[in-house]
C-alpha cells in the first residue's frame, strides 16, 4: 500500500531532475561565448591565488601582483604567437598539397601490402592445384584513368581563421581582463560568500571547500605545467634529431595538446606522423618520429604524471575521457582543456560535503572503500 502511494512522488521527482539537467546542459552549450572565459578566468584565479597570497603576506599589494601575472601570461601568448605565427601559416597554405600528397604516399604503401596478399593468395591457389587465375594479377599496373578532382570553391582555411581572429582576440582580452579583477580582489568575493551563508558550520565548510579548490588546482595546473613543457622540449629536441622541419612548433604543440588528456596525444601523433610523411622520403622514417612521439607521451601518461600528481588527484580514467569528450563538444579546445580541472574542482565539492561523498568516489579512480561487516 504505502509502495503505491509513494510511486506517483518519486516519478515526477525523476523527470524533473531529467530536465534540469538538459536544461543546464542547454544553457552550457547556447551560452558558451560566455560562459568559457569566464570559467578559464575563474579556473586561473584560484590557481594563481596562492602565488597572490604568498606575494601579500611579504607586503606586495594584490593588484600588482595580479597585474604581474596578468601580464605574464599576456607576453607568454604573444611571444608563442610571433614564433609560430609563420610556420603555422605556412602549414595552412600548404594544407590541401600536404594533405594529397599523404594520401598518394600512403596509396603506395596500400598497394604494396593489396601486392603481398595477393601474392599470398595465388602461392596458396597453386599449392591447392588451382591454376584458374582470379581477379588482377599481382603486380598489375594501377591506372588512374576515371579520378576526379573535387575543387573547393569555398574560402580556405587560412580564410576562417583569420575571419575568426577577432572573436578569438576578444575572448582572450576578456579572459585576462576578469582574471584581473578576480585576483586584485583577494579574498573579497570568498569573504561575501561567507557572509551570507546562515550558520557557523556552512561559513567553515565553504572556507574549507575554497581554500582545498585553491590548493588542489594550483598543485596540478603548476605540475601538470613543468610536466608538459618538459615534455615539449623533449619532442621538440627527438623531432629535430630525427630531421623534422619546424621542431619548435611540434614542442609547442605538444605542450599545449598534453593538457587534453587521450585526444591530445592522438592528435599530435597524427599530426607529427602526417607531416613526417610529407617531409621524408620513406614512411619509415615518418613512422620513427611519431613512434619518438608516441614513446615520450607514453611514458609521461603512465609514469611522470602519475607519480607527480599523486594518488589525491587520481580520477576515473573513463570519466575524464567522456568529461573531455563532452565539453570539447560543448566548447571546443577550451572545454577539453577546462574538462579535468572543474572534474578535480566537482571532487574537493564532493569530498568536503557528506552528503557528496558518493559523487567523490563515483569520479575517483579507486572508487567506494570497502565496508566492513557486520558480526
Amino acid at each position: 500500500m504505502s509502495e503505491s502511494r509513494s510511486s506517483p512522488i518519486v516519478a515526477p521527482s525523476a523527470v524533473l531532475a531529467v530536465l534540469a539537467v538538459l536544461a543546464v546542459m542547454a544553457v552550457v552549450v547556447l551560452a558558451r561565448t560566455f560562459l568559457m572565459p569566464v570559467m578559464l578566468a575563474i579556473l586561473l584565479a584560484l590557481t594563481f591565488a596562492p602565488i597572490r597570497k604568498w606575494a601579500s603576506r611579504r607586503g606586495v599589494p594584490a593588484a600588482l601582483t595580479s597585474i604581474a601575472l596578468v601580464l605574464a601570461l599576456f607576453v607568454a601568448i604573444g611571444v608563442l604567437i610571433f614564433v609560430l605565427a609563420g610556420p603555422v601559416q605556412t602549414y595552412l597554405e600548404n594544407a590541401p598539397a600536404i594533405a594529397a600528397d599523404v594520401e598518394r604516399k600512403l596509396r603506395g604503401v596500400s598497394e604494396a601490402i593489396e601486392t603481398v596478399s595477393d601474392a599470398g593468395e595465388e602461392l596458396s591457389r597453386v599449392a591447392a592445384g588451382d591454376d584458374q587465375p582470379r581477379g588482377i594479377p599481382p603486380g598489375a599496373p594501377v591506372t588512374g584513368e576515371g579520378e576526379e578532382v573535387v575543387v573547393s570553391t569555398g574560402p580556405g582555411l587560412l580564410t576562417r581563421m583569420a575571419m575568426t581572429a577577432p572573436f578569438v582576440a576578444g575572448q582572450i582580452v576578456f579572459t585576462l581582463v576578469l582574471l584581473y579583477f578576480l585576483l586584485a580582489s583577494g579574498d573579497l568575493l570568498q569573504r561575501k560568500l561567507v557572509a551570507v551563508l546562515p550558520n557557523r558550520t556552512d561559513k567553515r565548510r565553504a572556507v574549507e571547500i575554497v581554500q582545498s579548490i585553491e590548493s588542489t588546482l594550483s598543485r596540478y595546473f603548476l605540475t601538470v605545467a613543468a610536466i608538459n613543457v618538459t615534455l615539449g622540449l623533449a619532442v621538440g629536441m627527438a623531432l629535430w634529431a630525427a630531421g623534422m622541419p619546424n621542431p619548435v612548433l611540434f614542442g609547442v604543440m605538444a605542450a599545449v595538446l598534453n593538457f587534453v588528456p587521450y585526444l591530445g596525444a592522438i592528435v599530435g601523433i597524427t599530426v607529427t606522423a602526417a607531416i613526417g610523411i610529407v617531409t621524408f622520403d620513406t614512411v619509415g622514417q615518418a613512422a620513427l618520429a611519431a613512434g619518438a612521439y608516441f614513446a615520450m607521451t607514453t611514458i609521461e601518461g603512465n609514469f611522470v604524471t602519475p607519480h607527480a600528481v599523486g594518488r589525491n588527484l587520481k580520477l576515473d580514467p573513463l570519466l575524464v575521457f567522456l568529461s573531455v569528450a563532452f565539453w570539447g563538444w560543448a566548447w571546443s579546445f577550451i572545454g577539453m582543456f577546462l574538462a579535468v580541472p572543474m572534474m578535480i574542482a566537482a571532487r574537493v565539492i564532493c569530498e568536503t560535503v557528506p552528503a557528496l561523498s558518493p559523487i567523490a568516489a563515483f569520479l575517483s579512480s579507486e572508487g567506494p572503500k570497502p565496508v566492513a561487516a557486520r558480526s
